[in-house]
């Protein structure tokens, strides 16, 4: 019991000193001190031309961070030679490491600025000599003087030789600035300080529970702004709101783990390559984190003002919606890649500047994008289509599903999904079908040869009537008439329109309009004709012994057929009267 209650009690401790070790770190810039003798040398400039100006520059501008103003940490750490340390964490160990630097030389002995040279040329100078290393400077390349590379990399060691020494300087609280996580070694036993693989065992236990926070925190924040997204939705007037997912906010969640884990391996002071690979990692995640989150917000806005643009009668916003939104996806992207690059010291446009064909290539392509782009401009400018309109553009043909800033989606009456490119639409024809007003029916109805012709009339008006009873039929143009002597049927011309909103409306009337068609033929007895051959055979034996009638005088069967046509005119129209045109 004692020994398991021991370990809980220092996991506990230990989340406890991380927690308050890192926040009196962040407020320690707040709080003035008084560094050493060297403080009282006024520094204007950043002066790196001898080892004098470096050693005043240094002290100064620490005691000046220790005075609350933490923007002269950067001219600290423009002293120390970070040359061999990565870019992507050299800001964080340069921190650690001045703190470091300062707290070795006030457990050394009191600067005396007089003492140090202030040659501009010459070989390294020496402050302090130590079992473990060496305080050094020496002139680099550029012609600054700085802190060397070999000092940086033995502090460490040299805070542990002189761990039992005080603070020589004027306060004595010095010590309080020092980074936490060699506060917190130093009180840890020699168990967790060795060095068992690759890292101290404390390190180890420091990164599974930082990992663990993050996770913890990732759970509870998910959770609880699951809890708020709910109470939105229950209070939400705007209708588009109550679908909102649960988990719309989860990006959030996972943006705070990247926070706690990039808090704690910052706390820890990890070696510069196992540094480097997390925090790089935990950049990265803390990018998608935010991509994904704006993403959901996007998201957010796009319902939002889609559920505005149904309340429309202008068609020109459902199509502005979509385009919104990927613009906007676009741009979240283009502002991710750009954070993710700048934490990684990743400069974007000398990447694409030495690509050399690659970026040829990058030109070349983005011709079509720019095509494209001004498609989608067309169409909506012209007002070419709208979204759910029947269209045939080439040869295809199909429903408008949505129209992009590249593309537009086409769902074909097959069911499959075209995207056609947007630069399609600048040069091709496009048929709207979906802008007709009026849907066009046009069929010969045939009957057969043996109906009588008053029968055909009273049949073509009993169509005209059925049209001026059907609700969606168009009243003012429609055309029944015998329009052809066919070779096995009389056809009966049937033009007209209806006055449907989609395409399943015009199928059921159409329906109905035919079966009532076929419903007024059996009323009348008429009967419907299909193509068929009558074939008379006689034989040769009858052909000779029938009886042939004897020729007429032509002109006396022209006579005839003169007096039958105007007997049959005169019954039907009047002679000698022009029906007016027809008029609905």
């Amino acid at each position: 019991m004692n020994k398991t209650y021991s370990k809980k009690a220092s996991v506990v401790l230990f989340l406890l000193l991380t927690v308050t070790s890192y926040l009196s770190s962040a407020a320690v810039e707040n709080q003035p001190i008084t560094n050493t003798a060297a403080a009282t040398v006024a520094v204007t400039d950043l002066d790196l031309s001898s080892p004098k100006k470096t050693f005043s520059t240094f002290l100064q501008s620490m005691d000046d961070v220790k005075k609350g103003q933490p923007e002269r940490m950067q001219d600290a750490i423009k002293t120390l030679d970070l040359s061999s340390i990565n870019a992507l964490i050299r800001h964080e160990k340069g921190r650690d490491l001045a703190w470091l630097l300062l707290e070795a030389i006030d457990k050394t002995k009191i600067v005396k600025l007089n003492k140090i040279p202030a040659r501009k040329v010459g070989n390294e100078y020496f402050f302090t000599r130590y079992k473990s290393g060496n305080i050094s400077i020496a002139k680099n390349t550029d012609g600054n003087w700085q802190f060397t590379a070999k000092t940086l990399n033995a502090l460490p060691a040299i805070i542990d030789e002189l761990s039992d020494k005080n603070s020589l300087s004027t306060n004595n609280n010095s010590a309080d600035y020092l980074p936490w996580h060699i506060q917190f070694r130093q009180q840890l036993p020699d168990v967790l300080r060795n060095r068992s693989f690759l890292l101290e065992n404390w390190k180890w236990l420091g990164i599974l529970l930082t990992i663990a926070l993050g996770v913890i925190i990732d759970k509870l924040v998910s959770f609880l702004l699951i809890i708020f997204v709910k109470k939105f939705r229950s209070h939400a007037k705007t209708a588009t709101f109550l679908d909102t997912p649960d988990d719309i906010l989860r990006p959030l969640g996972m943006w705070a783990m990247a926070a706690i884990w990039w808090a704690g391996l910052n706390l820890l002071s990890l070696p510069n390559q196992a540094m480097l690979i997390l925090l790089v990692a935990v950049k990265v995640l803390a990018g998608i984190a935010g991509v994904w989150a704006a993403y959901r917000l996007v998201d957010l806005i796009t319902q939002y003002l889609r559920y505005k643009a149904h309340l429309t009668d202008n068609k020109v916003d459902d199509v502005l919606v979509p385009l919104i939104s990927k613009t906007l996806k676009v741009f979240v992207t283009v502002v991710g890649i750009t954070f993710v690059a700048s934490n990684l010291n990743l400069n974007v446009s000398s990447i694409l500047a030495s690509l050399g064909l690659g970026g040829l290539a990058f030109a070349l392509a983005a011709k079509d994008v720019v095509q494209n782009l001004f498609g989608s401009i067309t169409v909506i400018l012209d007002q070419t289509f709208h979204t759910g309109d029947w269209i045939v553009v080439n040869d295809i043909e199909g429903s408008v599903e949505e129209v992009g800033l590249r593309s537009t989606k086409i769902r074909t009456f097959y069911d499959s999904l075209i995207t056609v490119p947007n630069s399609v639409f600048i040069t091709a024809n496009v048929d709207n079908m979906g802008n007709r007003k009026y849907r066009r029916f046009k069929c010969n109805v045939s009957i057969t040869y043996d109906t009588p012709p008053d029968k055909i009339e009273a049949f073509c008006e009993g169509v005209r009537e059925l049209i001026r009873l059907h609700p969606y039929m168009r009243k003012d143009y429609f055309h029944v008439y015998l329009n052809n002597l066919a070779a096995s049927s009389l056809d009966i011309l049937v033009y007209v329109f209806w006055e449907t909103p989609d395409w399943s409306t015009e199928l059921r009337e159409r329906q109905r309009f035919l079966l009532d068609i076929l419903r007024l033929s059996n009323a009348l007895d008429i009967e419907l004709a299909f193509p068929t051959q009558t074939l008379h055979i006689h034989p040769e034996s009858e052909l000779n012994k029938q009886n042939k009638p004897p020729l007429q005088d032509i002109a006396n069967l022209k006579n005839q057929s003169k007096q039958a046509a105007k007997t049959i005119v005169e019954q039907t129209t009047g002679l000698n009267k022009r029906p007016s045109p027809v008029k609905f």
